[in-house]
């Protein structure tokens, strides 16, 4: 009988084409039954769940120290938030709860409990928060199959080069695996900020999440092509389908490896006119890779995973040798280190944060540092300390207004003070900046610009709070609009400040390393850095090499004199793709646009 040709548009959650043999992970849920138990059996029921949370979290462990090599901190924070999972007093305290007063079995009890927190991560709109339940499921799981003594399916197992199509997988799947046999994921369950997205993008691995399996009707050994640019699925396509993705996949390899030929030359347009182009990062991990995109240096090195641990807070020594790390591996080029940029969406494991109704807008960033000076100072402290063994610059996040500005300098002239006391040695003159992400700060930057020496603008959260938008909210996600005229005209008003006063101004965001937007950002004014993940680097600094200042400046123009969002977005489309035209067949090719 003759397989079943069809097509299937999922979420592309990790770029890049797989070509190959489907392989059903079947992986059955546990579903508990409702048992009653005597009087007598209810603490060595307490104890049974006890010993099987003990378990996965000795599981768990054991799998985020064989990663410790492999993902970096934003990848192991996964693995984090599963053990705080299963230690979380109220999902353990709330079972303990349920087994003493209803009588009942450890995998009821467990359950009930664990449903009960699922519902309320499905309650809220936001997309962050609503992968978190999968998260709760998969823990639910984990432990409901250790209170049974079960086992299940795991990757290690996996022969031969194959795309996995599962309903979901744990984090520990995606390290106990065989990376070579392993092409492509195809998974029922989450979205972009799923773990399974994540951590495939970490890996390289293709991914296309949110198609379900019964849909897809695959059965083991079909053949798959699995676009991860356009997140469509062709399941037993025809052989001019095939032909079709292999050069896709051939040309994608090809443009990749060109873009790297030209890492070591600097992001300087025709007619002279030097950019630095630096990196994102989030934790020490293989710094040196950074040179392989040409990255000049650290943009942003944000430090909220180093407050992610379950073991607690990091210490001074902790946090000063991961930065004296990176410093250290990138001289002589400079590395910024932004304060705790703790809040909002991003939590931390054992810092006490109440809930709040609208928690971007509430205790977060330097707020949140304010109120905890011990936590800033040994964090300064650290940072100061690593100063002495490179180039480093501090950054305040978050920053709305002068007064805000000077309180935060004034700590950090009180932790100064107190090293020179003690004799340590940092550098005396570090540079500080600020991140440019209100529209307070960026209406004032001139006043800003008076006391510090440079700017970084943080693209991502000044889009969010310009246009009172909450980008991860599904229902007015449109609305986050990159190229809207406000956004374009804070920056550009930013800009001109900080080059009136001589001070160095930065883009920072996903706008700067959308490479689409290089000319214009470049004709926005004397941008001296644009930092980015370092991935896309290279398609940057080509666009850049390709142009002259005059043309950005032109073209900037151009777009500041449209009168909508729309229309700017048709028009530097239209506008790079003219000018680009073999960098944007490939990215037709690469979102699936034909």
């Amino acid at each position: 009988m003759k397989p079943l040709q069809s097509e299937h548009t999922g979420i592309n959650a990790s770029k890049g084409i797989a070509i190959g043999k489907a392989y059903f992970l079947d992986r059955d849920q546990v579903v508990p039954v409702k048992l009653p138990i005597d009087k007598g059996d209810i603490d060595p029921e307490i104890l049974r769940l006890k010993d099987a949370i003990r378990k996965s979290v000795e599981a768990i462990k054991d799998v985020c120290s064989r990663a410790a090599g492999v993902l970096g901190q934003t990848q192991l924070y996964l693995f984090d938030t599963h053990i705080l999972l299963l230690e979380d007093e109220m999902l353990v305290g709330d079972a303990i709860r349920i087994i003493r007063e209803e009588k009942v079995k450890a995998e009821w009890a467990y359950h009930l409990s664990a449903e009960k927190c699922i519902g309320l991560f499905t309650d809220t709109g936001n997309e962050y928060i609503q992968e978190r339940k999968n998260d709760i499921e998969q823990v639910k799981n984990r432990v409901l199959l250790n209170l049974q003594d079960r086992e299940q399916e795991n990757l290690e197992n996996i022969q031969e080069p194959v795309i996995i199509i599962a309903h979901d997988l744990q984090p520990s799947d995606l390290i106990q695996m065989d990376k070579s046999k392993i092409l492509g994921f195809i998974i029922e369950e989450g979205g972009r900020t799923s773990h399974v997205g994540i951590m495939a993008a970490a890996l390289e691995i293709p991914a296309v999440v949110g198609l379900s399996i019964q849909e897809i009707g695959a059965v083991n050994g079909d053949a798959i092509i699995l676009d991860g640019f356009s997140g469509k699925v062709y399941m037993n396509p025809p052989s001019e389908t095939f032909k079709k993705f292999l050069e896709k996949k051939q040309r994608v390899s090809y443009y990749e490896k060109k873009l790297l030929e030209n890492r070591e030359l600097p992001a300087e347009t025709k007619d002279g006119y030097c950019v630095k182009l630096s990196a994102n990062i989030e934790s020490s991990d293989n710094p040196e890779i950074l040179r392989q995109y040409g990255a000049e240096g650290v943009g942003l090195f944000r430090t909220e995973y180093l407050f992610m641990n379950p073991e607690g807070l990091p210490q001074e020594e902790e946090q000063f040798h991961e930065y004296r790390k990176v410093t250290e591996a990138l001289q002589p080029d400079p590395v910024i280190i932004r304060t705790l940029d703790i809040g909002g969406d991003k939590p931390s494991s054992k810092i006490d944060i109440e809930p709040e109704k609208n928690p971007v807008l509430g205790l977060r960033a330097i707020r949140f540092s304010f109120r905890n000076p011990d936590i800033f100072k040994v964090q300064l402290r650290a940072i100061l300390r690593a100063s002495h063994y490179g180039d480093i610059k501090i950054m305040f996040p978050m920053i709305s207004g002068v007064d805000e500005l000077r309180r935060a300098k004034n700590i950090l002239k009180e932790t100064q003070e107190e090293l020179e006391e003690r004799g340590i040695p940092f550098n005396r003159n570090i540079p500080i900046g600020i991140m440019i992400e209100t529209p307070s700060s960026a209406s004032i930057a001139d006043l800003l610009a008076k006391e510090v020496d440079f700017f970084s603008i943080g693209t991502n959260d000044l889009i969010q709070y310009a246009l009172a938008v909450d980008r991860g909210n599904k229902d007015v996600a449109y609305l986050y609009k990159p190229l809207h005229p406000a956004v374009l005209r804070m920056i550009r008003n930013t800009v001109r400040e900080a080059n009136q006063a001589d001070v160095k101004v930065g883009i920072c965001g996903e706008m700067g390393g959308n490479s689409i937007n290089t000319m214009l950002l470049l004709g926005l004014g004397k941008i001296d850095e644009i930092s980015m993940d370092a991935h896309s680097i290279p398609k940057v600094k080509k666009f850049i090499r390709s142009i002259t200042q005059k043309e950005a400046d032109e073209f900037a123009q151009k777009v500041l004199d449209l009168g909508s969002t729309s229309e700017i977005e048709r028009f530097v489309y239209n506008a790079m793709a003219e000018k680009f035209p073999e960098d944007f067949v490939e990215e037709r090719i690469f979102e699936g646009i034909n």
